[in-house]
């Protein structure tokens, strides 16, 4: 096993895995989401898609479990597990869908999602309607949609939370439990259809570190009535990591 993980070293790009998996975390932290949008154009300069998405599943099953504890708390579990049912349909969809894309699609499709996500949100789109029950459902099947097949689950959710007028740590909490639930359905699901790599494992294991060094970070700074300070540092670092990752500058 020592072998396996000083391999892990071994792979060209794996520190700037490294510093992208510790900036995924602190944005993490303190803005409730964004660990695919910082992570994944980075990771899919240096790794295949499935890799990507299992290093990226394997750090983020572990790194926000210390939000858990005050997500419950200030998030309403029902609305996540609705939105978790939702992402429990349709992942196997996605992830079939990205067993027929090229490793470029891929790329292109993670950040084209992120970029569209920013664009919407610091353009004030607001939803001031009910949340309903199978609005909230919907809205998971669409993340886990997108989750399968680009790895970015969060956008759906984040937009319709963000939009609303639900307070910040609402939002920051709900989006906490239903990512960490994604993490757990994904991981399954790639098991179940084979595309689980050992590398790709031990490596999420080893970015688990500076990804939860990060996500303490984000919390400890997080403050709620700085809120807007914090949207726009998440806004500014997923935006670069989109821009950067985009094939097109290879």
């Amino acid at each position: 096993m020592p072998d396996v993980i000083l391999s892990v070293f071994q792979i060209e790009g794996v520190w700037y895995l490294i510093l992208a998996a510790l900036m995924a975390g602190v944005v993490r932290g303190f803005a409730g989401f964004g660990t695919a949008m910082v992570y994944l154009p980075v990771a899919g300069q240096v790794l295949g898609p499935f890799e990507a998405l299992t290093t990226l599943v394997i750090m983020d099953l572990t790194g926000p479990l210390i939000h858990v504890p005050r997500a419950l708390k200030d998030g309403h579990p029902g609305d996540v597990a609705r939105l978790g049912l939702g992402a429990l349909i349709s992942v196997p969809l996605g992830v079939w869908v990205l067993s027929l894309v090229e490793p470029e699609v891929f790329r292109y499709g993670v950040s084209l999602v992120a970029i569209i996500l920013l664009v919407l949100l610091i353009g004030g789109v607001r939803y001031r309607g009910e949340l309903t029950r199978p609005m909230i459902f919907g809205t998971g099947a669409l993340g886990g949609f997108l989750g399968g097949s680009v790895g970015l689950p969060g956008p759906p959710v984040i937009m319709l939370y963000m939009a609303s007028a639900l307070p910040p740590k609402t939002i920051r909490a709900n989006n906490t439990l239903y990512l960490s639930l994604f993490d757990a359905i994904l991981i399954i699901v790639l098991a179940v259809r084979g595309f689980l790599r050992l590398s790709a494992v031990t490596l999420g294991l080893v970015l688990i570190l500076p990804y939860t060094l990060g996500n303490w970070i984000g919390a400890r700074i997080f403050r709620p009535e700085a809120e807007r300070m914090y949207r726009f540092a998440a806004y500014l670092i997923i935006a670069v990591s989109a821009l950067h990752g985009l094939p097109l500058w290879d």
